[in-house]
């Protein structure tokens, strides 16, 4: 019987790289490997349905289950993972100097149901009393005008968004002062000019990541892996197949990591590095599976059900297809 042929589209990263070279396979499929930016990947997934699995915002995932009819399901794989306190920037005249100052401005974020800023408006309420609906949001693009929000939202009348103008950037307006602060995944092009017009709210932001982690034990999850519904539903057996697949190629980028006669990174003090985050987070900084991830699912889907994405509460284990949920024991 012939492999299931499948398209994968994902960033390459070196814990999904073992996968797109092709040196893991998943058992019974061939898959059709597309390296993609995560901007477009999600934008072709969420509009078209492009791909038969992809990697997707875990916070657009979330958003896309409220439809009457999800066209996606989740596998607990997690391609990104990222804290986000380096991800506040501000306009170095606005006047805020600590997160409480956030409160009664107009803030910048590329899109409201993006997860880096449902990760940061959660820890902001959480850990520094900033309510979510005492900001006002400016959606749009970052360095391009005319972005979208990629999913359409019914948000409640508390939370306030509005749209930039059609020839405006959320980079250029925190440079000129027209928005006071902005939450973003990448760093906008108005701090890389390094002119002193942005800057980050937290200045030693690994510091704060570092002690926000000892206190939550949450290393916050950006992406997962989806697969369009109906070809999961048609072949229920290819969930646990690119879960092992996904986790056999996350364990060859641990083992390239510890190399140590030569660098395969360009880190210099990569070996250390790499001690300190197993010191710091266990030998497995970053796992899959729902077990070891339930706290941090936990937390995410109780900001976007705070935040207006979600209107229930949903639980971790409603994320994932219940076939890569357990495994058989010998």
């Amino acid at each position: 019987m012939p492999n299931l042929r499948l398209s994968f589209a994902c960033w390459n990263y070196d814990r999904t790289r073992a996968i797109l070279d092709g040196r893991v396979r998943a058992d019974g499929i061939d898959l059709t490997c597309l390296d993609l930016p995560v901007e477009e990947t999600f934008f072709r997934m969420l509009r078209h349905e492009e791909f038969d699995v992809a990697e997707m915002s875990l916070s657009s995932y979330v958003v896309s289950l409220a439809a009457d009819d999800p066209a996606f399901i989740a596998i607990p794989v997690f391609p990104s993972r990222f804290f986000r306190h380096s991800c506040i920037y501000v306009h170095a005249d606005a006047g805020i100097a600590r997160p409480q100052d956030l409160a009664g401005r107009l803030v910048g974020t590329p899109e409201y149901q993006m997860t880096a800023p449902v990760w940061i408006r959660g820890t902001l309420a959480d850990a520094y009393g900033v309510p979510v609906d005492s900001v006002t949001y400016a959606t749009g693009g970052l360095e391009e005008p005319g972005r979208p929000e990629k999913l359409a939202l019914d948000l409640p009348p508390r939370i306030r968004v509005r749209r930039i103008g059609p020839t405006q950037t959320l980079s250029a307006m925190l440079a000129s002062g027209e928005i006071d602060a902005l939450y973003t995944a990448r760093a906008p092009s108005s701090f890389r000019a390094g002119d002193g017009r942005v800057r980050r709210l937290f200045d030693d932001c690994v510091a704060v990541e570092r002690e926000y982690f000892r206190q939550t034990r949450i290393f916050p999850i950006m992406h997962t892996i989806v697969i369009r519904r109906r070809v999961y539903e048609r072949h229920r057996w290819i969930a646990q197949s690119l879960f092992k697949a996904f986790a056999a190629a996350k364990a060859i980028a641990y083992e390239e990591l510890e190399q140590t006669a030569a660098l395969k990174v360009m880190l210099p003090w990569l070996p250390a590095q790499l001690e300190d985050a197993r010191r710091e987070m266990g030998d497995d900084f970053w796992p899959y599976g729902l077990a070891a991830n339930t706290g941090v699912l936990s937390t995410f889907l109780r900001y976007s059900h705070e935040q207006g994405l979600s209107p229930r509460r949903l639980t971790a284990d409603q994320l994932f297809a219940p076939e890569t949920l357990e495994s058989f024991k010998i």
